[in-house]
């Protein structure tokens, strides 16, 4: 096994550094860095930057826009981003929906839908969850009728991430309300502009407007929007979800946070006339938390080297997904902690008759109450560990 990088893979690394430097804008890498919140601007701004330097899909074929990089330049790549406090690219489109038209559309949907995904003329959203149907997804309940040429969309999603922003929603739909409950769904693209499609709010805990409801009352979908076969919708969710737990470990983003979290405890006192960070306790939860992530960043290589070398991914995923967003929490908690009382939640920074703080203090709190939901996408941390005794104990 070999966690190294080579002479190549080193200089491509510089590559992409050299490049972020350059082609990051200064007001993106701003907002990133300090946790504001990003618009739909921002995200489609930082897409056609990567489009046009021709790195916005990496993974994709060659022939459609791909880079023809192997996983572990994909990898550095992911990670150089994550140091330079890039924009993450909106997975919907690129990293899901690109994916399974490639793997399961028509020619025709690969022509009509992959340019526009991959240039960021169309801004895509994910229609998974409902009331009723979350970790548990067969559960779905939102109707597809055919009648004749089209489908009949009638139903509810929830927690639809960006919807606000979305042009097109894929979505899963049953198709046969009498088959078994992994039967019976079908996959369609739907254009979020067609009559009966309304997108109402939903403010989270954190004050922000990030999810979504979406309903759909005798929504028309043309029948070629259906991708792969009706009622063989499930074997397309299972394949998408594959492609979203990829990018789970998100090393380098969780180093430059790690980072922030030593930096901010070197500013506040302790109460014993010195630093937080020179604090044995707290010293102590760092500690832990550093070394959980090298693990991570350890696994991360491990799997590199598997896919390298023609190995299947087994259950690194699950492990990568389950252990790299519990540092996620555990990093927004120890900001929380390094600042103390002045990570009081939703203050306004400069609020009359405040005194003034750092305004990345003033989004903590919000950040803080964010990632509890990292432990819920793209399969909860109680799914990923059946996955994993299933697959190593036999169960």
């Amino acid at each position: 096994m070999d966690l190294n990088y080579d002479a190549q893979e080193l200089a491509f690394r510089d590559e992409v550094r050299a490049w972020l430097q350059s082609h990051l804008p200064a007001d993106l890498k701003h907002k990133v860095s300090e946790g504001e919140e990003l618009n739909k601007d921002d995200y489609m701004r930082w897409h056609r930057t990567l489009a046009r330097q021709g790195w916005v899909a990496p993974m994709w074929p060659v022939e459609w826009g791909g880079t023809g990089w192997d996983v572990t330049r994909k990898y550095i790549f992911d990670e150089e981003c994550g140091y330079a406090h890039a924009p993450q690219i909106v997975s919907f489109g690129v990293n899901m929906c690109g994916p399974v038209l490639l793997k399961f559309g028509t020619d025709e949907q690969k022509r009509r839908f992959l340019p526009r995904i991959y240039n960021g003329d169309d801004f895509w959203a994910q229609g998974y969850s409902e009331p009723g149907a979350g970790s548990d997804l067969a559960s779905l309940k939102t109707r597809a009728e055919r009648r004749g040429d089209h489908y009949i969309v009638n139903g509810q999603k929830t927690w639809t991430t960006l919807g606000h922003y979305g042009d097109w929603i894929f979505c899963l739909v049953r198709t046969d309300p009498q088959a078994k409950k992994q039967e019976g769904i079908s996959f369609l693209l739907i254009d979020m502009k067609t009559p009966g499609i309304t997108v109402r709010p939903l403010i989270t805990l954190d004050e922000a407007h990030e999810v979504n409801e979406v309903f759909f009352d005798d929504v028309v979908v043309p029948v070629e929007n259906l991708v792969f076969e009706e009622n063989k919708g499930w074997t397309v969710a299972k394949y998408l979800l594959t492609h979203e737990r990829l990018g789970s470990g998100r090393v380098g983003i969780s180093k430059t946070k790690l980072a922030r979290v030593k930096e901010l405890a070197a500013r506040q006192p302790d109460g014993r006339n010195g630093r937080l960070l020179d604090n044995p306790r707290f010293r102590d939860c760092i500690s832990r938390t550093e070394v959980d992530l090298m693990a991570v960043e350890v696994t991360n290589l491990r799997l590199l080297d598997s896919l390298r070398n023609g190995r299947p991914e087994r259950v690194d995923v699950s492990m990568l997904k389950i252990e790299a967003t519990k540092i996620m929490q555990s990093l927004s908690e120890l900001m929380m902690l390094a600042v103390g009382p002045q990570a009081a939640p939703f203050k306004a920074v400069g609020e009359p008759g405040e005194e003034p703080f750092d305004a990345y203090t003033a989004r903590l709190a919000p950040q803080y109450a964010n990632m509890r939901k990292v432990t819920i996408y793209g399969g909860s941390s109680e799914v990923q560990r059946n996955i994993i005794a299933k697959a190593v104990l036999g169960l």
